[in-house]
């Protein structure tokens, strides 16, 4: 993960706790600098992790911004990094005045990996720790806590200069104790949000869980295409990349890979052809399979304590809401 560019600013409230100041960094980082490569990966990692939501950059009205514009005076070198991560800053502290917890160092990074391209902005808060000093004797040692974010966002630039008319190239920190925090960070990226990635990530593995039952695969392949699409997901989130329909289904069934794409567009499911995972949903997803008897049953692990009970005293399974197609079965043949 080159660094092209990078600088770090730091944010705090005044003496009297009335407002927030900010203390812009005197020039960028030296380019290549190992430490700063390393924080900026740290904070990308624990990124990638939290619950986010995506949009792009709103068209007009009083929900654009002048990011877009701040942008693409960046890209055509008619603004300099430093210049355009101040700009950002101020634009920060001047949204969240009354939001004094955002005190800390706000990491701003320009990165490429592979063909693509964003700008990261992650605000991190120093701790108190242990270090030992050249005479080995314990130390009181400040550092900042990665594994701990509040406020982030990230711009993918190569899905936004492709200007592709469904891509959600603008994503941030959306945690459910944050909801102010996240209300400012839309009004400074001047996005319109978009897909929802726990209800998309949720109807993804409904159409999963469908195109299963209605192949009626057997256990091991059962077993072996949801694996595929976990392991897909997981990949993609580490990434913080969003998962593409067309690919996963090639995943899913490496015999037809165009199957499972043309369910999905056939039961009009509403999905987007790309889709940021969620890890809290992907996390609650696993399939329950058994065959014995002649009896053949799959569900998803979600359901489980909802619409599907196990009594372990009587080795009973109770289905509360059984199938509509299997219903109609069961009227008919009573």
């Amino acid at each position: 993960m080159p660094l092209l560019h990078s600088i770090v600013h730091h944010l705090a409230p005044t003496l009297d706790g009335e407002r927030l100041t900010l203390t812009a960094a005197p020039a960028e980082a030296d380019s290549g600098e190992p430490s700063m490569e390393s924080l900026v990966s740290a904070l990308s990692d624990t990124y990638n992790t939290k619950p986010k939501g995506w949009g792009r950059f709103a068209a007009e009205g009083v929900q654009a911004g002048p990011l877009s514009v701040w942008l693409r005076d960046y890209l055509a070198g008619e603004q300099s990094f430093a210049e355009l991560s101040t700009a950002l800053a101020e634009r920060l502290v001047s949204q969240l005045q009354e939001q004094l917890s955002v005190s800390g160092y706000l990491v701003i990074s320009h990165q490429r990996q592979g063909d693509t391209e964003t700008l990261f902005m992650a605000l991190v808060h120093q701790r108190e720790g242990i270090g030992i000093n050249v005479d080995h004797q314990a130390v009181p040692a400040a550092q900042l806590n990665t594994r701990q974010l509040t406020l982030a966002a990230r711009i993918n630039l190569t899905q936004w200069q492709a200007d592709a008319p469904t891509a959600q190239y603008l994503s941030f920190l959306k945690d459910r104790g944050g909801k102010k925090l996240g209300e400012g960070m839309v009004q400074l990226l001047g996005m319109e949000e978009g897909i929802d990635a726990p209800t998309e990530t949720r109807t993804l593995l409904k159409a999963f869980s469908d195109y299963v039952e209605k192949e009626d695969f057997d256990d091991d392949a059962s077993r072996e295409k949801t694996d595929s699409l976990v392991d897909y997901a997981n990949d993609q989130l580490r990434r913080g990349e969003p998962m593409t329909l067309e690919a996963l289904s090639e995943l899913v069934d490496e015999q037809q890979p165009k199957a499972f794409y043309e369910h999905i567009r056939n039961a009009d499911y509403g999905l987007a052809p790309e889709i940021p995972p969620d890890k809290r949903t992907l996390n609650q997803f696993r399939r329950f399979t058994g065959r014995a008897g002649g009896v053949s049953i799959s569900f998803d692990s979600h359901l489980l304590g909802s619409s599907i009970e196990y009594d372990a005293t009587q080795d009973r399974l109770i289905i509360k809401q059984v199938p509509k197609q299997l219903k109609d079965q069961l009227t008919r043949d009573a």
